[in-house]
Formats: structure tokens, C-alpha cells, sequence
């Protein structure tokens, strides 16, 4: 099984980062502002062989861990963050097959033709946090019929399959991963979507109203609350480990994006009462100084981390729920601090540092809150 002939090595996709980012950042205040998707960004991501980085090498695919992963997304986050939550959401969905197997081999194989073809977006719809899912899968013959609404779903209006989670009608209820075409009869889309950051993700309410979904198109119904063997639980913690440092790597790209501006606007900003540009200031120095020592720290911690899960320690997997709570601080605290030193030029929209702030304040709302990995971490120590 093949993604495309001549699919490119790993070093060969990411030598066109730089050129995919710039293209990136040029359009980004556009989408920003208006809101739409970008079709454009997802389009050169995909041609340059990066939204299928993750696709395993059994698939015929460039198989990249962990720490090329966080690398390729740091990166999409320096152009435009929406675009790299949007390849986030693809690249773990094919990281994780690699690791588990978890779709039908013919479902993927068919999901693999259609990334030949063009960008194919993936995205999981885990529903509300819980044991009983809202979506509910009634039997349709030997096959099951979703209803339900979920939340926020980043891409939606672009998405080749979803996967939601629901609950079964049966008279003892099993929940699972139902695979779904993004343009199935019966899906409609709840034009909500009108946050602070992240504009052009497209995350829309999905309005599931009576959705064929085939009997071989669903994945690990079990009843609520049975535990998982050890070896799945492994899995499980090294999916959310994978999750945790893929988004953080967007934080952090957004993050270094805005120091890079930053920098760019000391150096030319020269006040009507100096004769120098700020950049010449001790307090501006020292600023800019500390904003890299922070940035330097939570990259060596995301890097550190990915490496050593790609190495199959699972005790660094146990560690990213706090790893990702203290590089998300640090790129917040980061471009807090920029807008700080810039004053009112950095809350003007003629300049990006002002959207990279209303980004990062969006994007917490993708990983646990800083409550819910506080209260894991006190839990297993007292």
C-alpha cells in the first residue's frame, strides 16, 4: 500500500518548509480578517509532502515521529497557526495508525488514494469529555445510523472523514469511533464560529442527522468504563502524548514568530526623543534577551521530550501533560511581553503581534485546561 509515487523522504519535505511558511504568513492577516478558510495555505502544505509526513512506512508513507513532527508544526505555526492546527489534526490521525492500526485496512487504503489526489483532511470529534458520548449510533441492518450534534470542529467545511465518537442504542450501550465522509448526506454545518484567534481553522458546529456510517467503518466499540489492557493504555497515553507536544509545537512557532517581529521592530523604531533605535536601549536588550532564554527552554523541553517518546520512553509520555502546561506559559508569557515592549503599535492590526496574542489565547482551548493537568499531576503524587 502507497500514499504517491514518489513520495518524498522526510529531509526532502521539510528542505520546503521555508518556502510553504512564507507562504504562509503572506495570507494569514488576510484569512485573519475575513474569516475564511485557507484553501491556499492547505494546498501547498499538502504539495510539499507535509500533510502526510506522518503516514507510516508499512503504508508506503515517509513514517515521521514524534520529533519531526513538533518540528514541521513550529514551524507552520511561524506562518499561520490555523493552518498548522489544521495539519496538526491530519498528521496525528496518520501518527497514530502507524502506531496501532486502528482503522480498516480498506478504509485507509481508500483515505490513502485520496491523499494522492489532494489535500485530505482528517479531524476526531471526541465529543464531551465523559464515558456517555451526546452522539448516539442506532442499527441500520448490519450498519448504524449517527445522531447528534458535536462542538467546535477545526476544518470542517474541508473535511475529507471525521471520526466521532458516540454511543451505541443497544440495551447495553458501548461507546466507539464511528469513521464518517465529510460529505455525507445528513452532516450539516452550524455556521458558529466567531472566536477571538485562530479565524480561519473553520471550526464549526457538526449537525449529524440520520449519517449512514458502515458496520466495517467503526472502531473499538466497548462498554463505558472497562478498562483498557495495559498495552492499550500505553497507547493511549502516547496518543495523548503526541497530541500535547504537536499543538504546543504551534504555540511555540507562533510564539517565535512574534519574537522575530519583535526584534524586527526595535531595530527600526526610532521615538521622536531618540537618536537611536529602541534595539540600542539596555531595557529593551534585556527584554529581548529573556524572551530568548524563555523560548530556548521550551524548545529544548518539546524536543527533548518528542525525542525520547520517539525512543519509546514511556516515562517522557507521562511527562507532557506538564511539559505542554509550561511551554504554553512560556509562549503566552512570550508574546504578552512583546506587546508590552511595543506599546501601541503591537495592538494595532496593521501588524501581526496583536493576532499571534488573540492566536495563542485560542489555541489553550485544545489542550486540558491548566486545572485539569494540575489536579492528574496532585492526583498521582499525593
Amino acid at each position: 500500500m502507497t500514499v504517491t509515487d514518489g513520495t518524498p523522504s522526510i529531509p526532502d519535505a521539510l528542505a520546503r518548509l521555508p518556502r510553504v511558511v512564507d507562504l504562509l504568513a503572506a495570507r494569514a492577516e488576510e484569512h485573519d480578517r475575513d474569516a475564511t478558510f485557507p484553501y491556499q495555505g492547505i494546498e501547498a502544505v499538502h504539495e510539499a509532502g507535509l500533510l502526510t509526513l506522518t503516514v507510516g512506512r508499512r503504508y508506503g508513507g515517509p513514517g515521521a515521529g514524534l520529533a519531526e513532527t513538533v518540528h514541521l508544526l513550529a514551524q507552520l505555526g511561524r506562518g499561520d497557526a490555523s493552518v498548522a492546527v489544521l495539519a496538526a489534526d491530519t498528521l496525528l490521525v496518520h501518527a497514530e495508525q502507524a502506531r496501532t492500526g486502528g482503522w480498516p485496512a480498506a478504509l485507509y487504503r481508500r483515505l490513502l488514494t485520496e491523499s494522492r489526489r489532494g489535500p485530505a483532511l482528517l479531524n476526531t470529534l471526541p465529543g464531551e469529555p465523559g464515558e456517555h458520548p451526546g452522539t448516539l449510533a442506532r442499527r441500520d441492518g448490519t450498519g448504524w445510523r449517527l445522531h447528534g450534534r458535536e462542538g467546535w470542529c477545526a476544518g470542517a467545511e474541508a473535511l475529507a472523514w471525521m471520526a466521532v465518537r458516540a454511543r451505541t442504542d443497544e440495551d447495553q450501550p458501548r461507546t466507539g469511533w464511528f469513521l464518517v465522509r465529510g460529505d455525507s448526506p445528513g452532516i450539516e454545518l452550524d455556521p458558529v464560529w466567531d472566536q477571538l484567534g485562530l479565524r480561519a481553522a473553520g471550526g464549526q458546529e457538526v449537525l449529524l442527522d440520520d449519517v449512514a456510517v458502515a458496520a466495517d467503518a467503526v472502531v473499538g466499540l466497548t462498554p463505558p468504563g472497562r478498562k483498557g489492557e495495559p498495552a492499550a493504555e500505553a497507547d493511549r497515553q502516547v496518543t495523548t502524548a503526541w497530541r500535547e507536544l504537536a499543538l504546543s509545537a504551534v504555540h511555540l512557532g507562533v510564539a517565535r514568530a512574534a519574537q522575530e517581529w519583535l526584534v524586527s521592530f526595535l531595530g527600526r523604531r526610532t521615538p521622536a526623543n531618540l537618536t537611536e533605535p529602541l534595539a540600542t536601549l539596555p531595557r529593551y536588550r534585556a527584554a529581548v534577551a529573556e524572551i530568548e532564554v524563555s523560548l530556548i527552554g521550551a524548545e529544548e523541553l518539546l524536543h527533548g521530550l518528542a525525542a525520547r517518546i520517539d525512543r519509546g520512553e514511556r516515562s517522557a509520555a507521562l511527562r507532557t501533560g506538564a511539559a505542554q502546561l509550561l511551554i504554553n506559559r512560556s509562549a503566552t508569557a512570550v508574546v504578552q511581553q512583546a506587546v508590552t515592549l511595543t506599546g501601541n503599535p503591537g495592538l494595532s492590526r496593521r501588524h501581526p503581534l496583536e493576532r499571534y496574542l488573540r492566536d495563542l489565547l485560542t489555541g489553550r482551548t485544545h489542550l486540558p485546561s491548566e486545572d485539569t493537568t494540575l489536579d492528574a499531576l496532585s492526583t498521582a503524587l499525593l
